[in-house]
């Protein structure tokens, strides 16, 4: 499904538009949280482009008056991708779940990094799949007992902080849906910085997930140092791999890496985007003919 909007002032929808989230389900302090950081840079909508896949988190982008575009399981970032090298002025944000990016998506996300297109990867991070009703994801602790593990989780948790760094991501962060100015600063710093941006936000699953909970995450995260050095690789994996008490903050940021839109060759000498282009009938003939 695509949305767009063309003659609207704001990012807010209308309010006919009804909302299938549960009541004090984490997904609406981060709705309330991107919508405010929308607003702050004074984007307009139709400058801005929401991509996801499958999932309670995945439906955020039809609660935003923008362009938006829900796709399948596991597959936003071929599709955020594909937009931001198609037309790179837009404003491009992945908004899903962590079954959805981490689980179904995780293939894509190894190499979205490696790829580095310039865009924001927010990732509702709530241990469990909320839309099917409870089962372990890919983030949810060893033993935690669910529908479909009555005997307990026996795979071990991705650490998506510590694989993000490890693939060099340009920024890597995390924050607390339950603490939304810090998640509103650090959700713009992710859109403002130049590469890949990945923040994981813990939000609780208010009806499935009765362990990690808004007083759950409160007592066992902690925020970083805001002047620590967020170049330091070695110190950041440091930080992601603690397990007693969560770090919350930006754990790593640089600007080495080209992106993927000025890596490809044919922005290298015309920075038209590539929606703007017509079609070179000569070089497609060819390309038919020689498949001949």
């Amino acid at each position: 499904m695509i949305g767009s909007a063309h003659i609207k002032k704001n990012f807010t929808v209308p309010a006919s538009v009804d909302c299938q989230w549960c009541p004090g389900c984490g997904n609406f302090p981060i709705l309330q949280t991107i919508k405010n950081v929308l607003q702050e840079k004074d984007l307009a909508p139709q400058d801005v482009t929401l991509v996801s896949g499958i999932g309670q988190a995945a439906k955020l982008p039809q609660y935003i008056e923008c362009n938006y575009f829900n796709g399948l399981h596991g597959r936003a970032l071929p599709v955020a991708t594909g937009v931001k090298i198609a037309n790179p002025s837009q404003t491009v944000i992945v908004t899903s779940g962590d079954g959805d990016v981490y689980g179904e998506g995780g293939n894509h996300l190894i190499h979205a990094i490696r790829r580095n297109p310039n865009i924001t990867v927010i990732v509702h991070n709530n241990m469990i799949y909320g839309l099917t009703k409870g089962q372990a994801s890919p983030t949810t602790a060893e033993g935690t007992v669910t529908p479909t593990q009555p005997y307990g989780v026996i795979d071990s948790p991705i650490n998506p902080i510590a694989l993000a760094i490890s693939l060099d991501a340009p920024f890597v962060a995390r924050a607390n849906a339950g603490d939304p100015l810090v998640a509103q600063k650090i959700i713009s710093q992710a859109i403002d910085h130049k590469g890949f941006s990945l923040v994981d936000i813990f939000q609780p699953c208010v009806v499935f997930n009765k362990i990690n909970t808004y007083q759950w995450f409160k007592d066992h995260t902690y925020y970083m140092e805001e002047d620590r050095d967020v170049t330091d690789r070695t110190e950041a994996f440091r930080h992601a791999t603690e397990t007693d008490r969560l770090p919350l903050g930006i754990f790593y940021a640089h600007t080495r890496r080209k992106t993927f839109e000025e890596s490809v060759d044919f922005y290298k000498t015309d920075r038209q985007p590539m929606y703007l282009r017509g079609i070179n009938c000569a070089i497609r003939n060819a390309l038919i003919a020689s498949q001949k």
